[in-house]
């Protein structure tokens, strides 16, 4: 078996990033059918299929260790020629891939961002997925790094706690008075409706059942934004769990009250990245780290 080729490896990363063999030709500048002879080639050298052909093209129980190595390999040889080639030149520009919960994105993870050093040729590509789920990125390689509620550190990966997220639960008064007069009681909380970001989030089913003592099932309502799901609050569609940060504007107000005055669900995060010596993931988790500890609980 020979060696693991650098430029096969990046084409992987590639098909595997932007979905499909002709965006990864697109991306790198290179026909479609090369990127097909440089998939066939690596997946000839290990031994196994390493790209699953379908729409988005994903990576395969095999192809994940190849496509971390990649990323990481990227990452190293970036900071290398930058390092090499001095300040003025540059060294190509550097793509970070950053995996983030909603509701961080929502609110304090975009000043960590910000409050990075300015460097040439540095751009983030963040993606958004349940932070209980967050992690499974990172283990297939498709991440450098990730806010998730995941504490055991992903094989390869370093962990640090950020904190915890504070969550309140948030209705109109009129709703609060027409549904929960008698507080969150069982039966009230069986048969009201609740308002959900999607099907992977389970933060409001955990307070009710913290609540309740057992397990339930009300009406949902599914509302994947951030955004909307706060104003789906504000128009009398439900109740929900809402981040402290974001529900303190309508508490003010008065547009909202809290279901449950000084019970609350608080949601540990933690920072997991590539165990790499990199400058750019040093500088990135020196940032994340002072943000979230000025944010979080």
């Amino acid at each position: 078996m020979g060696g693991l080729d650098s430029a096969q490896l990046r084409t992987l990363a590639a098909v595997v990033a932007e979905g499909s063999f002709d965006a990864a030709a697109r991306l790198l500048h290179v026909t479609p059918s090369a990127v097909s002879q440089r998939i066939k080639a690596l997946e000839e050298t290990v031994g196994q299929v390493l790209v699953r052909r379908a729409r988005p093209c994903v990576a395969t129980d095999a192809g994940r260790p190849l496509l971390r190595l990649a990323g990481q390999l990227t990452l190293l040889e970036r900071e290398a020629l930058a390092d090499a080639r001095g300040p003025l030149a540059g060294g190509g520009r550097t793509r970070v891939a950053v995996v983030v919960n909603a509701d961080s994105l929502a609110t304090w993870f975009p000043a960590a961002l910000a409050r990075l050093p300015q460097r040439a040729g540095l751009s983030f590509d963040l993606r958004q997925d349940d932070q209980d789920h967050t992690a499974e990125l990172l283990r297939d390689g498709s991440v450098t790094a990730a806010v998730t509620a995941q504490r055991e550190a992903v094989q390869g990966c370093r962990v640090l706690r950020l904190g915890a997220m504070r969550y309140c639960a948030l209705a109109t008064p009129e709703f609060a008075a027409s549904h929960f007069a008698g507080g969150l009681t069982a039966a009230a909380l069986v048969s009201t409706p609740l308002l959900v970001f999607d099907r992977k989030d389970r933060v409001q089913h955990r307070f009710i059942r913290a609540v309740a003592g057992r397990s339930l099932d009300p009406p949902v309502h599914y509302v994947p934004s951030v955004p909307a799901l706060s104003e789906a609050i504000r128009l009398g569609l439900g109740w929900s769990l809402v981040p402290e940060q974001i529900a303190r504007a309508d508490l003010t107000a008065g547009r909202c009250v809290d279901l449950a005055p000084g019970r609350h669900l608080d949601v540990p995060l933690y920072w997991q990245h590539w165990r790499l010596e990199s400058d750019v993931l040093s500088s990135l988790t020196a940032a994340v780290r002072a943000v979230a500890s000025e944010t979080l609980r």
